[in-house]
């Protein structure tokens, strides 16, 4: 099993990276495991509370969880992957049953600041983009998907995305095998990822 993992910043273009990715594969050769679905469950705390964690902050991911879903997959077993909302800031009672397969993609933007989860991938991503157009796609990500006003965006942006961003995510960088600048729109790094993969798989059926 081939894992790879696409890290980046907020806004970056990842998520347009993974999936034009997916585009070229069927589904049973290559699956993708977001990150932000083994955010912490935070039962515990109000709405308003909960509302306010730094989800750019490495403590608010359950690695553990997800380096031992990683894992189950390797040796060929299926996984029952937790569905987090935005919305209520919580885990779903429901789950997502992911079955292995040949290749797994893990995306998200804390996804290099994890040593132990480093060491389980075999091609290591990062996804850059300028600082203003990430905010730009932050902007209107949150509103149309996360029910936020741009009032809101700006002041998490300046307390805890840029802070953070700086602070871990641009320091994990430095981890990645491969380097796509300009996000979603960099067809010349996406097709080498999509050649990397295709031959992973054409060695797997040989």
């Amino acid at each position: 099993m081939l894992i790879v993992g696409i890290a980046g910043g907020t806004g970056s273009g990842k998520t347009t990276v993974v999936k034009k990715i997916m585009e070229v594969f069927p589904n049973s050769e290559v699956i993708m495991i977001p990150q932000d679905n083994y955010y912490r469950d935070n039962k515990g705390i109000t709405l308003e509370e909960r509302q306010k964690i730094n989800f750019d902050h490495p403590d608010s991911v359950e690695f553990t969880l997800l380096i031992d879903h990683l894992k189950k997959l390797k040796k060929g077993k299926s996984v029952e992957m937790p569905i987090y909302s935005y919305l209520t800031c919580l885990r779903s009672e429901e789950t997502i049953n992911v079955k292995p397969s040949r290749v797994v993609i893990v995306e998200g933007i804390l996804i290099l600041t994890d040593p132990g989860l480093r060491n389980l991938m075999d091609i290591k991503v990062f996804v850059d983009a300028d600082a203003d157009d990430r905010l730009g796609r932050v902007i209107l990500r949150d509103i149309v998907e996360r029910g936020r006003s741009v009032l809101m965006v700006l002041e998490r942006y300046h307390d805890t995305v840029k802070p953070s961003h700086l602070q871990f995510i641009e320091p994990s960088k430095r981890y990645a095998d491969i380097i796509i600048p300009g996000g979603g729109e960099n067809q010349v790094g996406i097709e080498v990822l999509v050649s990397i993969i295709e031959k992973h798989l054409t060695k797997v059926k040989a």
